[in-house]
C-alpha cells in the first residue's frame, strides 16, 4: 500500500501537478467495456484502457494524464470536484463515467472510471 502511494504521488509530481507542493488529487484505473457482445459468467467483461489521455478540468483550468499499461493513472489536483473526459472524445457509447470526481481536502480520490464501447 504504502508502495502504491509512494507511485501515485510520484507520478501526480510529474503529470499536470496542480502545485510545488500538492498533497491531493486523484488516481484509480480507467477501464473499457464492455469487450464482448456478450457477458459470460467467469470471463471480464471488461478490460484495461491502455495509454488513454484523461482529462479532469475545473475553472477553466485543465490536467492531463496518460494511463499506464494496467490503464492506472494518477494525477496532483487542488480540493474540489472536476469534469473527466477521454482524449479523443468518444463517438460510440455512452461515453465516460463517472463524468465528475470530487478531490477531498486532504488526501487522493481512488476512482474507478469506465468508458463505453458501445458493443451490445
Amino acid at each position: 500500500m504504502r508502495a502504491a502511494l509512494v507511485f501515485l504521488v510520484a507520478c501526480g509530481a510529474l503529470v499536470g501537478s496542480a502545485s510545488a507542493g500538492s498533497v491531493t488529487g486523484v488516481g484509480g484505473v480507467l477501464y473499457r467495456g464492455p469487450i464482448t457482445p456478450v457477458c459470460r459468467q467467469g470471463t471480464p467483461c471488461d478490460a484495461p484502457a491502455v495509454g488513454v489521455t484523461l482529462v479532469f478540468s475545473r475553472a477553466g483550468m485543465a490536467f492531463r494524464v496518460r494511463t499506464t499499461k494496467g490503464g492506472h493513472f494518477s494525477v496532483a489536483l487542488k480540493p474540489g470536484v472536476y469534469s473527466v473526459r477521454v482524449i479523443p472524445a468518444t463517438v460510440i457509447g455512452s461515453g465516460i463515467t463517472p463524468r465528475t470526481v470530487r478531490v477531498p481536502a486532504a488526501g487522493w480520490a481512488r476512482i474507478r472510471l469506465v468508458v463505453d464501447t458501445g458493443i451490445r
